[in-house]
């Protein structure tokens, strides 16, 4: 398979239940297998809401993932030491993105430098009234990874000179984190705007925008085809693997 999932997955509900045992336990291997690829990230993310009672429609998915895994097995992350030592992160929210709940998903991704060190797929908690509030609860969650982020890295005696850069494509989830007014209508964000806006007071985090075109969080947040996700493989640095070992095809010098 291209792609880990399809573009619009179909969850039928009157389909034939099928072992939840062994689903599960192929569903757990998966989600150690994102800890280095994140390109499965969301696919997991979105099985991993049937444990409880797997249909076969559910098994289908996980035989994708698991073809596209086979494709892909030379595939890895790669990292550079010719980077700076920026902390930034990107942030986005696919609104209602469930069918089934109205939930959305959040995705976010951080970089030191030019190399990828978390990221993260999560369906949110609550049904967010707005597009706005889902996009500021996915900023939210970006500027607590990137605050840890900052205080592991001074406990390993590397200094950041400059503040995380939180980059985020919708402008009025932006303009939350520097307008000193809170509005009415985002009064159910409270705790989430409280600690954006003063992280950003203290000059810890700036937030920029981000063309939705250059936005690299979609990996994370919805089903993408094959030419999107090629480019948020070498956006990622997520490739093949070099091998050392040599070609037996080719003579060798005596």
């Amino acid at each position: 398979m291209t792609t880990p999932l399809e573009l619009k997955p179909s969850v039928t509900k009157a389909a034939a239940s099928v072992d939840a045992t062994l689903y599960r336990s192929i569903v757990g291997a998966l989600q150690y297998l994102t800890l280095t690829r994140p390109d499965i990230a969301f696919a997991v993310n979105f099985v991993s809401q049937f444990m409880q009672d797997p249909t076969v429609v559910h098994m289908k998915f996980l035989h994708r993932i698991k073809r596209y895994v086979k494709g892909t097995l030379t595939h890895g992350l790669y990292f550079t030491s010719h980077s700076t030592m920026q902390l930034h992160g990107f942030a986005d929210a696919d609104w209602a993105g469930c069918p089934v709940t109205r939930r959305s998903t959040t995705g976010y991704c951080t970089f030191w430098g030019s190399n990828l060190i978390s990221w993260c797929a999560k369906k949110q908690h609550t049904v967010s009234q707005s597009s706005t509030e889902a996009e500021y609860r996915a900023m939210a969650h970006t500027a607590v990874e990137l605050t840890w982020l900052t205080y592991l890295l001074k406990d390993f005696a590397i200094p950041l000179t400059n503040p995380s850069v939180l980059f985020c494509d919708n402008l009025s989830a932006l303009y939350l984190t520097v307008n000193p007014v809170f509005h009415a209508r985002s009064k159910h964000i409270e705790l989430d705007y409280h600690f954006v806006r003063e992280r950003v007071a203290q000059g810890n985090l700036v937030t920029k925008h981000v063309p939705t075109t250059q936005q690299i969080t979609d990996i994370f947040m919805k089903p993408i085809h094959k030419s999107a996700l090629a480019l948020f493989h070498s956006k990622l640095h997520l490739g093949p693997r070099p091998s050392l070992r040599g070609d037996v095809s080719i003579p060798q010098l005596v």
